[in-house]
Parts: structure tokens; sequence; C-alpha cells
């Protein structure tokens, strides 16, 4: 039997399952909120073009109101000034966007301090665990953010200090950017950096570091504690918006799950 063809049957059967890690996207998604004078993202919005009406009686539409950073979404390099002369989302290699994933499970900690911060040596732990990260994957980091996803303010976890999110050091994102074989990060809050990151050296140093270096980001990603530590592939594709800095992307995961059912 052909690769595509056993891969195809293992579908079917249930050998290899599919998990969706999107969130559902609604005018309820939560958005990202800058202070002034900065510029925000539309909330997400369906506009009706017809229903089964006098506009069009045999069919239902609609327009799309939202921003390319909306939901779960997938980060372009040319998304941050570091990153300003690589890809747009059109331009990502499609060899880029089907990649192994490592899970690293960190909600135990996120639980204790929503302003949790991953560093390098937890990293390491995780390898000397699990193995390296894999080489042209991604890194998805899961903090029990999700569980938040369904309101803006537990979201968010904003107060008068601005919002309290886990995330990744300065160090970390560095060394995730320069040293690390993945190709991205994957991560369960509304951006790949920490809540506290505007006040970090530099600030946003995921979206510096990483999108410097060529790399990508998935956000708002969920059920991660339904994949392995290693062994799962995942399937992000955007779509391909000429220019775009971003897209939302429907994130799936194929994960083997043993015998047929």
């Amino acid at each position: 039997m052909s690769v595509l063809r056993s891969f195809a049957a293992s579908l079917r059967d249930g050998t290899i399952e599919v998990i969706d890690l999107t969130a559902p996207l609604s005018e309820k998604t939560p958005v990202l909120q800058l202070p002034e004078p900065f510029g925000n993202t539309i909330p997400f919005r369906l506009e009706e073009i017809s229903r089964y009406d006098d506009r069009g009686p045999g069919w239902y539409w609609n327009d799309i109101h939202t921003g390319e950073h909306t939901g779960t979404h997938f980060d372009a390099p040319i998304h941050w000034a570091t990153g300003r002369d690589g890809e747009d989302v059109s331009q990502v290699p499609v060899s880029s966007l089907i990649a192994p994933a490592a899970v690293l499970d960190f909600t135990a900690e996120a639980a204790a301090d929503p302003d949790f911060l991953l560093e390098i040596d937890h990293v390491k732990e995780w390898e000397r665990a699990n193995g390296p990260l894999p080489d042209g994957g991604w890194l998805l980091y899961r903090t029990g953010w999700d569980a938040r996803a369904g309101a803006q303010e537990t979201f968010l976890n904003a107060d008068e200090n601005g919002p309290h999110t886990p995330g990744i050091s300065v160090e970390c994102a560095r060394w995730l950017a320069e040293e690390a074989p993945v190709i991205g990060l994957g991560v369960e809050t509304v951006g790949t950096d920490a809540g506290a990151a505007h006040s970090f050296d530099p600030a946003f140093p995921c979206h510096a570091f990483m999108h410097g270096a060529g790399k990508y980001g998935l956000t708002m990603l969920r059920n991660l504690d339904r994949l392995p530590a290693t062994g799962a592939l995942v399937v992000a594709p955007p779509l391909p918006i000429v220019g775009g800095s971003g897209s939302p992307v429907r994130v799936l995961a194929l994960v083997e799950r043993g015998q047929p059912k």
C-alpha cells in the first residue's frame, strides 16, 4: 500500500486521530487590546448579504469583518518590525504548514502564577525527559489558558498594570529564535508574548526575536491537553493573504492512537 493510501486508511479506522486545536471564531472571541494611542483590531463580525430571501432566494452568505490577528491565528515574520523584510503570510512555504510538535505542559505553574515565564532551563529539562525539540517543528506551550477563552475579561486578565498572562522570558525567546531548531511557537493565550511583555527589554521579545529570525507564531490554541509530549503532527495553513501579516487559521493535530477502532 502506498504511503498516502495507508495514511488515509489510518484516518478512517481511527489509528490516526484528528484533533482540532482551533478556538471557535465569533463576535464573542476575545481580541487583544492595546492602550492609546496604539490602533486596535476590530472584533469578528458577520454581515449578512442574503439568507434565502429577496436579496438571494436560494442562498445564504455573509461578508466577514475581522482582523488578521483575531482568534486562533498565524503570525508571519512581516508582522513585526524585526521581520519587516521577511515573509508575508502568503509567502510562507507550504512545507512549513505541516510539521511535528513538542508540547510543553506548564499548566500547574501558570495556575499558581498568571505571570509565569518559560525559561531555557525549563525547556532543557523537558528535553532531558522527552528528547530534543523537533527540527523544523513547533514548540506548543500549554498553560491551561484556553479554559479562559470564553470571556474577554478573564482571557486578557488585565488590571491597572496591564494584562497578566503566562509567556516566555526574554532569554528563552532569544534562545528559541536563535538556537532552537523549531520553526515557531504556539500558545493558548491571545499572543505569543506574556501579558507583561510590554515592560520587558526588548518589549515583546517573542515577536521581536522569533519574527526577526524568520520564525512563526500560532495563538489562541486549545485542546493541547489531548496531545502527547512528542509525536503529534500539526497542520496549520493560513489564508494566503498577499501582503498580510497574519491570518485566522484552522489548526489541526494528527496523533497516532495505536490499534484501529
